[in-house]
């Protein structure tokens, strides 16, 4: 596409304190120059959460106004914290940000819901940096979905920043441990996890889907802005084209 060409939009709030959600999101959409991502940030950094049972709407919507001044086709919410908190705020947040912006909106999390249901998905392999604890809260608001987490690995890590700096082959091997399992899908639940770059070679070596919070998020972006291209099989079957 040449410069001059204007490109599909869609835009992307992240917490504040995340490396990942960005690098994926352009790394993904290397080979799909008629789409381009926008991004605005919201303060979520450090080990404690000041609002740990909801989201912080009124800092969500003013960086859904900010990205709304670009007239993208979508906005998304790339963070997990919907899978602790309980996707109805998800879906709360979302009918929010698009009465008050216009504009189709979507989360990760959603994006979940949605992919589990078309491919009729019940039992998780789940992958995190988490504690213990905060991985039972997932497994609590899972179970309320109708999943069941079959297997489990997570690092016992707390601060936002330090979940980026885990470096893809350990990843790897914590999908290796819950496919023993046989879930019908492994989930990376964490959009400051680099586990998107694994998907492939852990769908080759488990011949079990692995899909990503942060790939989910991208993937919900593109459906919201009715963007039909996919990233491809590169980066697993979550993206590859018609996966869905």
């Amino acid at each position: 596409m040449l410069m001059h060409e204007t490109p599909a939009l869609f835009a992307t709030i992240t917490p504040s304190a995340n490396t990942v959600v960005e690098r994926t999101t352009i790394a993904m959409l290397r080979d799909m120059p008629a789409v381009a991502p926008l991004f605005s940030r919201l303060p979520v950094h450090g080990s404690v959460d000041r609002f740990p049972d909801r989201y912080d709407e009124e800092g969500m919507l003013a960086a859904a106004g900010l990205l709304a001044h670009a007239k993208p086709a979508a906005i998304i919410w790339n963070g997990s914290k919907g899978g602790a908190i309980g996707l109805e705020h998800d879906a709360a947040l979302v009918a929010r940000i698009t009465a008050e912006t216009g504009i189709p909106a979507d989360t990760s999390g959603l994006a979940l819901r949605r992919m589990m249901q078309r491919h009729g998905y019940r039992r998780i392999g789940l992958v995190t940096p988490y504690t213990q604890a905060y991985a039972d809260k997932l497994v609590a608001n899972f179970s309320r979905e109708g999943w069941e987490v079959v297997a489990q690995s997570h690092l016992g890590m707390t601060d936002n920043l330090s979940y980026a700096s885990v470096p893809c082959k350990r990843i790897s091997q914590q999908g290796l441990e819950v496919a023993r399992a046989a879930p019908d899908v492994m989930l990376c639940w964490c959009t400051n996890f680099a586990g998107a770059p694994t998907a492939l070679w852990l769908e080759v070596a488990t011949s079990i889907p692995f899909w990503d919070a942060t790939a989910l998020g991208v993937l919900g972006a593109l459906e919201m802005a009715g963007i039909a291209e996919r990233p491809g099989p590169d980066w697993g079957s979550l993206m590859a084209k018609g996966a869905e």
